[in-house]
């Protein structure tokens, strides 16, 4: 996977605001509860923190895995979005990651969690809401 450095796997188009994680379960999982906001998945711990940037970028949510290399991932890609002027926002699951917490915890708990994660003005633009359509 070396020669993928930089490169990730993306659902959506580049925008000015994107989520980033580890795995491809991962972000999928966090598209179900923000199915409009655009993904990268890394593939790895060290891919996701070598991830490109679009030019179009400006906010980077970064769905870390908890673990020491979830840890690594986050602070170097926080400071290397930093250095671009990119505002980058970790997002924390509950479990080992946001996968973890789709299948134990469910759709309305998983957005429960992310709900106060997530910039007020990108709550009504990317939050699916819930079955009484509140987010």
């Amino acid at each position: 996977m070396g020669s993928l450095l930089g490169h990730a796997v993306r659902f959506g188009p580049p925008a000015d605001v994107m989520a980033a994680g580890e795995g491809i379960e991962t972000v999928l999982s966090l598209r179900m509860v923000l199915p409009a906001m655009p993904m990268m998945a890394g593939l790895s711990a060290a891919h996701l923190s070598a991830i490109l940037f679009p030019d179009t970028l400006r906010r980077l949510y970064i769905a870390r895995d908890a673990d020491t290399a979830g840890d690594g991932a986050v602070a170097t890609l926080t400071a290397r979005a930093e250095a671009a002027r990119i505002e980058a926002i970790p997002l924390s699951p509950r479990l080992g990651d946001f996968n973890e917490d789709l299948i134990a915890f469910g759709l309305d708990d998983v957005r429960a969690i992310l709900r106060p994660q997530i910039m007020p003005g990108d709550v009504g633009r990317f939050l699916l809401a819930g079955p009484s359509g509140r987010v």
